[in-house]
């Protein structure tokens, strides 16, 4: 598939206002203060070699777009940066990203284009607008730590895609995450903080502790599972470990005051403190910390 083409098919896309229809080197957006996050995808780290071209494309926005939720953000449009590679997978990459673009109302602004003989590597800018914009360091002592939706489905159905075979609504759930945008905009205005669960919830309970400069006391056994997870993976404790540490659950994790309740459907799982560090409970007990608590990007060598 050629630049041409690909900027052709682009141009079907539904495109932002500011993207002068592809026709320029540069985007003009007039929408205010904007949220700006952006994520890259590398073959083999971030999705499976064999992962379908339009379910990669899904992932690469709906990762950018989970950021935004978690600013409590309305899309304002995204850019895309993309190496050119086999045409089929190009062309089936094209239809996913129409998908997901369509499915959340995100406009394409623009990009650029390269051709690599590497493993792929794409890259995705979002922009939000009219944004609450909490941190995730605005924990305060006494807070409740509290999550949307189910944790563990993906890490599951990472598994489920590298064996071939296991319940499809898990493998999905890897393959095409579902950013919480409805719920951020609701919970922008009353959390302290918020992030993301990306790399692991256990890790990124720690990462918002540690920046709010407290303890963070995470309880096991509270950790929402689906009941497809249940059935698959169990729902023992090592079962609950592996949701805790999985990552790419795309759920809002937050804090709250004690006597907050959320405007979302959520769950409390633990509690801030003064002091610092991570304590693990199961039925109310303290219990180890596994030697792994999620996704670290590591140096190769």
């Amino acid at each position: 598939m050629t630049e041409a083409e690909f900027i052709a098919a682009l141009r079907r896309m539904p495109l932002h206002p500011g993207a002068r229809h592809l026709v320029d080197d540069s985007a003009v957006i007039d929408a205010g203060p904007l949220v700006v996050t952006t994520d890259t995808l590398v073959e083999g780290v971030h999705f499976l070699p064999d992962d379908p071209p339009g379910d990669v494309a899904w992932k690469l926005v709906a990762t950018n777009l989970s950021d935004l939720a978690a600013k409590g953000a309305l899309v304002e449009g995204v850019l895309l940066n993309y190496p050119l590679g086999e045409s089929a997978w190009d062309h089936a990459f094209l239809d996913g990203l129409a998908a997901v673009l369509t499915r959340f109302d995100a406009r394409l602004i623009g990009g650029d284009t390269v051709s690599t003989r590497g493993p792929r590597t794409l890259t995705l800018t979002a922009f939000g607008r009219d944004a609450p914009a909490p941190s995730r360091d605005g924990a305060k002592a006494g807070d409740g730590l509290w999550v949307t939706g189910v944790i563990g489905d993906a890490g599951l159905g990472l598994k489920i895609a590298q064996a071939g075979h296991g319940p499809v609504a898990l493998r999905d759930a890897y393959r095409r995450p579902m950013p919480r945008l409805t719920e951020g905009r609701a919970l922008g205005p009353v959390v302290h903080a918020m992030m993301d669960v990306s790399d692991g919830l256990l890790i990124d309970a720690a990462r918002m502790a540690r920046a709010s400069g407290l303890a963070v006391t995470v309880a096991l056994d509270r950790i929402p599972l689906s009941t497809e997870a249940q059935g698959f993976g169990g729902q023992d404790r090592p079962a609950r470990l592996a949701a805790a540490t999985a990552g790419d659950d795309y759920e809002l994790l937050f804090a709250l005051p004690p006597a907050g309740v959320p405007p979302v459907a959520a769950t409390c799982i633990g509690c801030f403190a003064a002091g610092d560090g991570v304590t693990l409970t199961d039925a109310g007990e303290p219990i180890p910390l596994p030697p792994r608590w999620g996704y670290e990007h590591q140096p190769e060598g």
